[in-house]
């Protein structure tokens, strides 16, 4: 008996069948703790990106130094560190969210220089036009430069998202219900593992292909020029 469910292994398909809803709602989790964790590492990395970018050596190079750092050490010590440490000083997250915080956390250091490498390829005389025809620099970032340089790093971006959605299964050290620690359960209790680990192979397949197929018509779709000044 498991999740309330008592299963039959002696019938593989049945068995099969019996745990497909159990691991959905795993796999579930496993999506919004990739969508949680993207949101946060988009953001987050853009911010850094634009850090790094500054003029003044005092915020370029501290926001150079927090991005090695983060690249530099293990996402499972900063999982580690956001779970034990944090209550430590009064700050107590819910498994789930540390978790995709530290996914978010751990990529937006790699998502920082994606957002560099493709603010590096608008050319300066689009900043420039912008400029002449008064545009605030805040304002030029966000309409003139940033939505051409989005579209050329749309790639990038997807592969980084399906790379968080193959991470999600370490959140499963702070006991988070994803769908590998689920597969995992199931086989301790029932002594079957190649039936629910297979089954768990074969959705993270199918997830990966969509995701992969919606970068391709993102990639398609978006225009490559960005917005027009107005």
């Amino acid at each position: 008996m498991l999740f309330g469910i008592e299963w039959d292994t002696s019938n593989n398909w049945a068995f099969a069948l019996s745990i497909l809803p159990i691991l959905l709602r795993g796999m579930l989790v496993t999506i919004q703790a990739t969508v949680v964790g993207f949101g946060v590492a988009a953001i987050l990395g853009l911010v850094l990106a634009a850090l790094k970018s500054a003029k003044s050596r005092f915020i370029s190079w501290p926001a150079r130094f927090v991005t090695e750092f983060i690249r530099d050490t293990p996402l499972l010590i900063q999982l580690f560190f956001l779970y034990y440490v944090l209550p430590d000083y009064g700050i107590v997250l819910p498994a789930f969210l540390t978790g995709a915080l530290a996914l978010g956390l751990q990529y937006s250091a790699y998502l920082s220089e994606v957002y560099r490498a493709g603010l590096e390829s608008v050319t300066h005389g689009q900043t420039e036009a912008a400029r002449a025809l008064d545009l605030s620099p805040l304002r030029t970032f966000m309409v003139v430069v940033l939505p051409q340089a989005v579209p050329r790093i749309i790639p990038a971006l997807g592969n980084y998202l399906v790379s968080i959605m193959k991470d999600v299964p370490v959140l499963s050290v702070v006991s988070v219900l994803e769908v590998l620690n689920v597969a995992k359960i199931i086989g301790d209790r029932t002594f079957n593992y190649i039936i629910p680990l297979s089954m768990v192979g074969g959705l993270y397949l199918i997830l990966t292909l969509l995701a992969s197929s919606g970068v391709r018509y993102l990639n398609i779709r978006l225009p490559k020029q960005g917005l027009p000044l107005r």
